[in-house]
């Protein structure tokens, strides 16, 4: 924002003229700064989301995925926030760090990783997905991008030691970063199923990804954990 403003001298006042546009000139810097500040603090928040088809929406209308209804969500809790959608659909953490350099070429002023179910699907060793997310982690610190890690549920089809080393990587990582962590992001339809109650009315017919109802209750628990990382980077001063 420009603000241009001019100068009406009345008669007999060019000896002062001088010393009136130092004046003006003190205000004018003042109020242009002030303006420009403003400006700054007015702006759009851009989240990115780096994560795979379950962050890109697959099977679903392009209105009714996570990042579109996340970002409606949080917008009607009063955030003036843009959340970039960086899923990419069959893509594991290795997929995910791959990218990191596009994603972070649109400059999001903080990120939501969100990766790790296609590593479970294919069974990857859970020590080489721990070593892509460090990455990715690591990158995002140097980068002063703040990170928010959202982790996924391990199943028990690989065994225990394979599930158990799988479920420790999220948290240790937050720790290590000192990241705010959303332990498992299907949790709203894991829950009910580990209640006994069904779940074909929240999945797409593959039984793999979520329908639009399924991720609106999804978004219904995590946009609250988002909304406080939000929160925090305002009360840090950050973006």
């Amino acid at each position: 924002m420009v603000l241009k403003i001019r100068l009406l001298l009345p008669y007999g006042c060019a000896r002062v003229a001088g010393k009136l546009r130092c004046v003006l000139a003190g205000m004018i810097f003042t109020l242009a700064t002030a303006v420009s500040v403003a400006a700054d603090e007015g702006q759009t928040l851009r989240l990115a989301a780096l994560g795979d088809s379950l962050t890109q929406g697959y099977g679903l209308p392009q209105d009714a995925g996570l990042v579109p209804q996340l970002q409606d969500w949080l917008q009607a809790q009063g955030h003036d926030v843009e959340v970039l959608n960086a899923g990419v659909s069959g893509d594991t953490t290795a997929g995910g760090l791959s990218r990191l350099d596009w994603t972070l070429a649109d400059e999001p002023d903080a990120m939501m990783v969100v990766l790790g179910g296609n590593d479970l699907l294919r069974g990857i060793d859970p020590a080489i997905s721990r070593e892509n997310l460090d990455a990715i982690l690591k990158r995002l610190a140097d980068e002063g991008v703040p990170a928010l890690l959202v982790g996924m549920p391990a199943p028990g089809n690989f065994g225990p030691d394979f599930r158990d080393d799988f479920a420790a990587i999220y948290p240790e990582l937050a720790r290590e970063y000192d990241v705010p962590l959303y332990p498992n992001l299907l949790a709203p339809i894991t829950d009910r199923h580990d209640s006994g109650a069904r779940v074909e009315g929240l999945m797409q017919d593959d039984r793999i990804h979520p329908n639009a109802e399924g991720v609106e209750q999804i978004v219904e628990a995590l946009g609250p954990v988002v909304a406080r990382f939000l929160d925090a980077l305002g009360e840090d001063g950050g973006a």
